[in-house]
């Protein structure tokens, strides 16, 4: 039996009205978030940063000028647009072989008086014992399986290094922008991975592929961003409550411990994101300031750490993030800001590139099927058991 929508569309009811009574109150903290933007001092907000106890998540390194707009320059007659983006077949413990597989689609587009695209994609499939682990080099004894969050970091890892592939084909003499989709930051990696995995997909992995792209960025204009869809970061909207914050120095479990959420000084910009925010500041094609994340994990990123900003492509609001040495210089921002823009009317909304690149890597339904299909017969013709799971037939049968 399929889901019951008689019942489902009766709870849905309950969501759309409150939904719609919190409208009000999200529209007042639209106002107040917008006010303490244009009056905070970047300075004062890193001061009381440092000194302060709060209990908000990830905040940002508010820019001189925090509420200021920039429209976009125009962009050079040449330039190239590398992106590229993944999708995997993860570990199934009901396939015949454990494995997986990651399919990274590629991208490059010339603009101007030689303009070309190519689009290809690689399939890699992993198989081997050290291919499924991560391995503590300090003990054999401990080893973290390569599934579920940890095989999509290690994706976003190869996405970032198959990224250096692109450029390193690209003529010197071209301006490039270098995309990715969704964020810089490994958001699958928690506290709760050990130390050694953190090691072998951050310290070994994705920084020396953004290493490799910073010494590039040495010798070529080279912007390296990612392109978050609908973000749903609040960093700078959790940054204006230290401007919020009525007491001399914030320290949420002293002075605001027994408060209901909702009723402290500091709420007065709560129950909206970044989003939100610079939905309402910025024109289509405008992009904000930009600003530094300094969630706990930017402490290993070095001098690869976040910065972003965010535009307004006309359909949509979007956040750009690059690690520093792009966001350094105001020329190759300036550049990331067009070249964005100018992709996203391209893609009717979306940075067509990386439109470009997800099409070369998804991997459908049907396709997962074949390759357990020919992972099967590729068994057989090795004369090796085929061994499978009742419940694996059992979803590919019909039953009355």
């Amino acid at each position: 039996m399929g889901l019951d929508l008689s019942q489902t569309a009766a709870q849905l009811d309950g969501v759309t009205s409150g939904l719609k009574s919190r409208r009000s109150a999200k529209a007042e903290a639209i106002v107040q978030a917008r006010r303490l933007l244009k009056e905070t001092d970047a300075q004062v907000i890193e001061e009381r940063r440092n000194a302060g106890r709060f209990s908000w998540r990830s905040v940002a390194a508010l820019s001189p000028d925090a509420a200021a707009v920039h429209d976009a320059p125009p962009l050079p007659a040449d330039y190239a647009v590398a992106a590229v983006d993944g999708s995997h077949i993860d570990l199934d413990r009901h396939a015949p072989a454990p494995c997986y597989l990651i399919n990274i689609g590629y991208v490059a587009l010339r603009y101007g008086e030689l303009a070309e695209a190519r689009l290809w994609n690689t399939p890699k499939l992993y198989s081997s014992d050290d291919d499924m682990v991560i391995m503590d080099p300090a003990s054999a004894l401990n080893a973290e399986p390569i599934e579920g969050q940890v095989l999509g970091v290690k994706r976003a890892v190869d996405e970032m290094t198959a990224l250096a592939d692109v450029v390193e084909s690209l003529p010197e003499d071209l301006p490039v922008l270098a995309l990715l989709d969704g964020s810089l930051t490994l958001v699958g990696l928690t506290g709760q991975n050990p130390p050694y995995v953190w090691e072998a997909l951050l310290n070994n992995g994705l920084l020396p592929a953004l290493d490799r792209l910073h010494k590039l960025a040495e010798r070529r204009t080279l912007a390296v961003a990612s392109y978050i869809s609908l973000p749903r970061s609040e960093q700078v909207v959790t940054t204006l409550r230290l401007q919020a914050c009525p007491f001399a120095q914030v320290n949420c479990l002293h002075e605001c411990n027994n408060e209901q959420r909702g009723k402290r000084a500091c709420d007065i910009v709560g129950g909206i994101t970044d989003r939100d925010l610079f939905a309402d500041l910025l024109a289509p094609g405008q992009r904000s300031q930009t600003y530094r994340s300094l969630a706990k994990v930017m402490d290993e990123y070095g001098e690869h750490r976040v910065h972003f900003f965010y535009v307004n492509v006309g359909q949509e609001l979007a956040r750009v993030e690059m690690p520093e040495w792009t966001a350094l210089s105001s020329e190759v921002v300036g550049f990331t800001h067009a070249a964005v823009l100018a992709q996203a009317d391209k893609g009717h909304g979306y940075p067509v590139a990386l439109s470009e690149a997800h099409e070369q890597a998804v991997v459908t339904g049907r396709d997962r099927e074949n390759f357990t299909t020919l992972l099967g017969e590729a068994m057989a013709a090795q004369k090796l058991p085929v061994i499978t799971s009742e419940k694996a037939r059992s979803k590919r049968a019909r039953f009355v």
